[in-house]
């Protein structure tokens, strides 16, 4: 391609760099002239443009990218039509991203003016996330360039995304007296949470003894159990393991099963133990791993929930980017919103677990006050159905049987929260993890307490979050004051899910890096009813 400032005897036919404002509208950046075109350019005074004038052989850049897309594989994964130059990939199910760095490495070393841009290596990934791009940087490319890159991906793929695959999960947790059952309680509670994303199941707990004979004996006992899905087990040790005779290791040998890794290069995460009954994986979790935060034990899960089966040499060889203490958030590559793509779906999660401890002991619930005749978390869930999201789930907790009566007979889904008492996160978490959640591309979350947020209000909230592709935050305002209800899009699920205690998503919000936009929907945004005194302010009755 000849590039640069043309004359107008040179540039039909030509490909236009930079948008030109005429008269009668504008010449777009990346429009071929046509005869028309010059005669328009001519009349408005201008003599030249930058442009690139195609040779024999070159392709226009929509035209390359899509050449090498079509030389991709589609398994799990979606691609958006060329537009400026560029096909993104989408994965189309939970899973986990593998990329062939060698065969990458070779396509971007073609032609600087083609470029392959993907995920790390075994990165994990959310059915919708984009995990590569293809760029056509100039506005033409040399069709020979096209033709080698694309004899590379047709080599093999350059990268591909597993679907990761429901297991039955059987969790077996040592004991010792420094080792208080609330630490144990809350250790299941977060395995469960990492298994959400692969659909599998906690199907069992097993609490024993910190000796091998104890931990050998419950996997001889959990190989017993019969189950649709394909098993795993996890044994969090009350004490670490120190050496590949320790207890969890050595249980695993007495069981009959073999012992793959003692150890791992990933920090934290070091001490992990990887071994098999059978082909039945048993993975002896690392003390960090009863924290939330990315540890060496997500990296082993996500291989296994995935198909892959990694051995000591696969282990081994993990080390590089396995320092993971205080490493920013993986940022994704540029998205690109695609004219024709689906509207973002949309779930509506309403808290209605609390324990309403400010209403004191005589004046019931205030989710059972009524407001012109309907108990308000009842017309709070109408109100949402009318927005017409793509689902609707109430989280229940306090008097979970009562609020589930007073819903009876809406389109909705329970979502019980066992959990309430220790505050608001573990509602979130709740109301994420339900399936109509985990398939959306965000989720507004709506407080069961505010009687003033209306329709209108949920639908304004909708449709500027769909207006931003589901890709950025969208929180309600009165008078420029944050305030509920707030949409949340699927790259903050995760962050959600790793919450603990009374605190609500306020920090994901303000840390996330996302856009956040504010909408004003008035004085409804901060009214909630927590005291007696607000709900009947609020124009309610109090009942139950």
């Amino acid at each position: 391609m000849i590039f640069g400032n043309l004359p107008l005897d040179q540039v039909e036919g030509a490909v236009l760099a930079h948008a030109v404002r005429l008269p009668g509208g504008k010449l777009a950046k990346g429009r071929r002239l046509e005869a028309s075109d010059v005669a328009r350019l001519r009349a408005a005074g201008i003599g030249s443009v930058v442009a690139g004038r195609l040779e024999p052989g070159d392709l226009l850049e929509d035209d390359a990218a899509q050449r090498l897309a079509d030389a991709l594989g589609r398994d799990h994964m979606r691609l958006t039509p060329a537009n400026t130059g560029r096909v993104n990939v989408y994965a189309t199910v939970n899973g986990l991203f593998t990329a062939d760095r060698e065969l990458v490495d070779r396509f971007n070393r073609v032609d600087p003016a083609i470029t392959l841009a993907c995920l790390a290596d075994h990165a994990p990934v959310m059915a919708g996330d984009m995990v590569a791009t293809i760029k056509i940087i100039p506005l033409a490319v040399s069709g020979a360039s096209v033709e080698a890159a694309r004899a590379i991906l047709q080599e093999a793929s350059p990268f591909a995304v597993s679907a990761y695959q429901p297991h039955a999960v059987t969790l077996i947790a040592t004991e010792l007296p420094s080792l208080k059952s609330t630490v144990m309680d809350k250790t299941a509670r977060l395995l469960e949470q990492r298994l959400v994303p692969s659909h599998s199941r906690l199907v069992k707990e097993i609490r024993v003894a910190h000796t091998a004979e104890a931990v050998a004996a419950a996997l001889r006992s959990s190989l017993t159990e019969k189950n649709s899905l394909p098993p795993m087990i996890v044994i969090f040790g009350a004490s670490a393991v120190c050496d590949p005779y320790d207890v969890i290791p050595q249980a695993i040998r007495l069981a009959g099963g073999r012992v793959e890794q003692v150890g791992l290069p990933v920090d934290p995460g070091n001490l992990l133990v990887l071994g098999f009954m059978d082909d039945i994986p048993v993975v002896g979790a690392p003390g960090c791993a009863r924290s939330p935060k990315e540890n060496g034990f997500d990296w082993v899960l996500s291989r296994l929930l995935s198909g892959e089966v990694p051995d000591a040499f696969a282990l081994s060889g993990l080390g590089v980017g396995g320092l993971l203490m205080e490493i920013a958030s993986r940022p994704l590559p540029r998205d690109l919103v695609q004219k024709g793509e689906q509207p973002p779906a949309i779930t509506v999660v309403i808290l209605a677990a609390g324990r309403a401890s400010r209403m004191g002991s005589d004046s019931g619930h205030k989710l059972l006050a009524e407001f012109d005749g309907v108990p308000l978390v009842r017309r709070v869930a109408e109100i949402a159905a009318a927005a017409s999201p793509n689902g609707l789930v109430v989280v229940t907790g306090y008097r979970g049987e009562e609020i589930a009566a007073a819903l009876d007979g809406l389109d909705l889904t329970i979502r019980p929260n066992p959990d309430y008492a220790s505050g608001m996160a573990s509602s979130l978490r709740a109301g994420l993890s339900d399936p109509l959640a985990v398939e959306a591309d965000g989720v507004l979350v709506m407080l069961a307490d505010m009687p003033g947020v209306i329709t209108p209000d949920l639908r304004l909230l909708m449709a500027t979050f769909r207006r931003a592709g589901g890709r950025a935050i969208v929180r309600a305002v009165a008078d420029g004051k944050r305030g509920n209800p707030v949409i949340l899009p699927r790259t903050t699920f995760a962050a959600v899910l790793k919450l603990e205690g009374d605190i609500g998503a306020r920090h994901i919000v303000e840390t996330s890096g996302l856009d956040v936009i504010d909408v004003e929907i008035g004085a409804a945004a901060h009214i909630d009813v927590d005291t007696p005194e607000a709900v009947i302010a609020a124009g309610g009755i109090l009942k139950g």
